[in-house]
């Protein structure tokens, strides 16, 4: 139920993701959703966040910090993350609601979602051999431009767009000079 919630506030937003759209996605009925979700769409919104939460921790976040090759580490990153991300197909759901009306509502989440990221993605290139400041610098601009990438190719309705920044960030990451 939460991966069809999630896609409802994907393609519409928080504002746009009625009810009727999560019914029509997840087939429950109202009664049904509120049976789940007494708070509504806040908490379904939260439940989605949650769930993202949970496998960017056991995906991306955790082995960018536990692995004892770092290198192999960030390539798995930006494996994971393209599978994740249907190669440009699938919008961000934290980004989406980054950018939306409901950010200041899921401000914890999404900021967390992000500054975890970074500082998993910032260790593991330190790990790796590049310098503190650039292995910061780095994850920021690996972090950010992971997030145009899916905005671009969705804009243009060109996956190959993302396929292409992956791969340029991808080598700076592991195989930049240190």
């Amino acid at each position: 139920m939460l991966p069809a919630i999630a896609e409802v506030f994907r393609e519409h937003g928080y504002e746009g993701a009625s009810l009727s759209l999560i019914g029509a996605a997840t087939g429950l009925g109202k009664g049904s959703l509120y049976h789940f979700f007494p708070r509504g769409k806040e908490e379904m919104a939260e439940a989605a966040l949650a769930e993202i939460d949970g496998w960017f921790e056991r995906e991306v976040y955790a082995p960018l910090r536990d692995a004892e090759a770092p290198d192999k580490a960030i390539a798995a990153m930006f494996d994971s993350v393209d599978a994740y991300f249907r190669t440009g197909r699938r919008a961000c759901l934290v980004g989406v609601l980054a950018l939306g009306d409901a950010r200041d509502r899921f401000a914890d989440a999404i900021r967390s979602y992000f500054v975890r990221w970074v500082a998993a993605l910032e260790a593991a290139l330190a790990r790796a051999g590049h310098a503190p400041d650039d292995a910061r610098a780095l994850a920021e601009e690996t972090v950010a431009g992971v997030q145009g990438a899916i905005t671009l190719a969705r804009a243009l309705d060109d996956p190959a767009v993302f396929a292409r920044a992956m791969e340029t960030m991808r080598r700076r990451a592991t195989h930049g000079e240190h």
